[in-house]
């Protein structure tokens, strides 16, 4: 088994880690290439037997699966590109939401998957999205959903909730860190708090809350009953945010889903260009 990553931007660096640091991969089982190739021997002073490839060419010749990393508006010239260079043989593994894998299936003759991953696989948890093209035969399939059991864990997704999975899952952790800060930044300047302090609290805070949930103690509804007593100090808190924030994740959604929407639309207009 050989992976290949196309692309070392911030998703290509959360992938290498994850692959190296579950052990699913050995070091010299992992090839990646940039566009930028420094920025892939950066990657390689962390782990420095991986394979550095000064080309897309030599990086798809040396592997069996290829997850593509690169940015949305370089997913269709790259597909373009590599389209007689992979066998029937190859996996390609798009990481972007807004490219289905029927599309891309369009551009490339070889097996075809779509895994969004999220910054949590990068410590060895949280979910990765996958979508399979018709063409992966049962085999492959439970053998590459087995892989990413090593790392995270991987859901199937249908296309009509893409957009909404990737926002709670890949989305969601820049959402919530968001939030924590706007809440730090609150308590420093409303109270005596310094915001290094409110910092480490609440960063605590997240590890309790994440082990609550996965050691399964409570669900999210049951944690509120735990904590919000009727007439209390939280209960207050609760009701502010209801009267403030009741809106905030419709609005969100709202322009995640138009930004989405705009981006497939890019995308058709690239393809039609290039088929």
């Amino acid at each position: 088994m050989k992976w290949g990553i196309i692309g070392t931007g911030n998703m290509g660096q959360v992938l290498t880690h994850a692959f190296v640091q579950s052990q699913l991969l050995n070091q010299n089982d992992l090839h990646i290439t940039n566009r930028t190739i420094d920025k892939a021997l950066q990657l390689r002073e962390t782990y420095p037997n991986i394979h550095v490839e000064e080309s897309v060419e030599s990086l798809i010749d040396a592997v069996d699966t290829i997850f593509v990393c690169v940015k949305p508006n370089q997913m269709i010239p790259l597909f373009n590109e590599i389209k007689h260079i992979v066998t029937d043989q190859q996996l390609v593994v798009s990481i972007t939401s807004a490219l289905s894998v029927e599309e891309i299936e369009s551009l490339v003759n070889c097996n075809v998957a779509r895994m969004i991953p999220s910054i949590t696989n990068q410590s060895l948890a949280g979910v990765s999205l996958v979508t399979f093209s018709d063409r992966v035969d049962i085999t492959r399939k439970e053998l590459f959903l087995k892989r990413c059991k090593s790392f995270s864990e991987p859901v199937e997704i249908e296309e009509n909730i893409v957009r909404i999975a990737s926002d709670i899952v890949s989305c969601g952790p820049a959402f919530f860190a968001y939030l924590a800060q706007k809440f730090i930044h609150a308590a420093s300047e409303s109270t005596e708090i310094t915001q290094e302090k409110a910092t480490i609290l609440m960063e605590k805070m997240f590890e309790g809350f994440g082990t609550l949930l996965a050691d399964k103690h409570f669900s999210l509804e049951e944690l509120i009953d735990k904590v919000c007593v009727t007439g209390g100090i939280t209960g207050v808190g609760i009701s502010s945010l209801e009267k403030n924030g009741d809106d905030l994740f419709t609005h969100l959604i709202r322009e995640t889903h138009h930004k989405f929407d705009e981006e497939k639309k890019n995308i058709a207009k690239e393809i039609n260009h290039f088929t």
